[in-house]
C-alpha cells in the first residue's frame, strides 16, 4: 500500500476553501443587483414617511411619482441640469468619498463629523402643479457611535418641518436608537429650524421642551439616556440646514418664489 502524504490534508483544505470563497463571491455578486434595488426602494419609502406621503400596502415607485428628484450645487444652492447629473445614479455618500467630487472639511468647520463634504447633492420636491408643497433633504452626522442617516421634509415656507425619519444608524438599541421611533419623530413636525433672520436654531434639549420657553417652536424633547446621540442630532441638522449644507438652497429657491433655475 502507497504511503499516503503528508501534504495531502493541507490540498484538501486548501481547495475545499477556494471552492467555498468562490460559491460565496458568486452570491455576492449574483444578490447584488437585488441589494441594490432593496436599498433604493428603502430609501423611497423613508423619503415618502418624511413627507407623509407613505402609504403601507401602497405602490411605492407609484407613490414615488408625487416627488421629483433634482441634483444641486451645495455652493450655490443651484440645480444641475439632469444631462450633466442623472438624478436616477447620483449618490452623495459616494461623491464624498471621492476627492474629485468632494471637499475636505475643516474640524472646526464641521459639527457633523463628516470629514469630507460632496459638492453636490440631491433634493426631492414635492409639487402641487407647478407649486412646491414640501422639500425634502438628506441628512447625515455621527451620533455616539455610527453616522446616523436620515431625512427631513420642510413645508413651504422652508423652515417648518413637516416630517422626519432615521433610517440607517448603529446607536444603542433602546436608547440612541429610539431615533427610529415613530413617536418621536412625529414630535419634529410643526417645528421651525430658522428664526425668522434665517439662523438655524433648532435643537433637541434635555428631558422636555419647557410650555414656558421662548425658544420652544425650535425644541424637540430628548431622548432619556442618549445625550451624546441628542447632541449629534443637533449638530447635524446645524450643519446640514447652515451655510456649508442646505441654506444656500433654500435661500436661492425661496428668493425664486420655488420656480427652478
Amino acid at each position: 500500500m502507497a504511503k499516503e502524504s503528508t501534504a495531502r490534508p493541507f490540498y484538501t483544505v486548501l481547495v475545499l476553501a477556494f471552492v467555498c470563497s468562490a460559491l460565496v463571491a458568486g452570491a455576492a455578486v449574483g444578490l447584488r443587483p437585488r441589494q441594490e434595488a432593496n436599498h433604493k426602494l428603502d430609501q423611497k419609502k423613508n423619503i415618502l414617511r418624511a413627507a407623509g406621503l407613505y402609504k403601507k400596502g401602497g405602490n411605492v415607485d407609484e407613490l414615488f411619482t408625487a416627488i421629483e428628484t433634482r441634483v444641486i450645487r451645495l455652493s450655490d444652492g443651484s440645480f444641475v441640469p439632469p444631462e450633466k447629473i442623472n438624478p436616477a445614479y447620483f449618490s452623495p455618500i459616494k461623491a464624498a468619498l471621492d476627492p474629485e467630487t468632494s471637499n475636505s472639511l475643516r474640524k472646526d468647520n464641521d459639527p457633523a463629523g463628516l470629514s469630507r463634504l460632496e459638492k453636490f447633492s440631491l433634493v426631492y420636491l414635492v409639487r402641487n402643479q407647478a407649486k412646491v408643497e414640501q422639500v425634502i433633504l438628506p441628512i447625515r452626522g455621527k451620533g455616539l457611535w455610527s453616522t446616523m442617516y436620515g431625512y427631513v421634509a420642510l413645508n413651504r415656507d422652508l423652515s417648518t418641518i413637516n416630517g422626519v425619519t432615521f433610517y440607517q444608524h448603529g446607536e444603542t438599541p433602546g436608547l440612541g436608537g429610539e431615533i427610529e421611533n415613530k413617536d418621536w419623530q412625529d414630535s419634529w413636525r410643526g417645528k421651525k429650524i430658522y428664526t425668522p433672520v434665517g439662523k438655524p436654531s433648532f435643537q433637541i434639549v434635555k428631558g422636555r421642551v419647557s410650555a414656558a420657553s421662548p425658544l420652544k417652536q425650535y425644541q424637540v424633547d430628548g431622548i432619556s439616556g442618549a445625550t451624546l446621540t441628542m447632541k449629534g442630532v443637533t449638530n447635524l441638522i446645524h450643519f446640514w440646514f447652515g451655510e456649508n449644507g442646505f441654506q444656500p438652497f433654500l435661500n436661492r429657491f425661496e428668493s425664486q418664489g420655488g420656480i427652478d433655475g
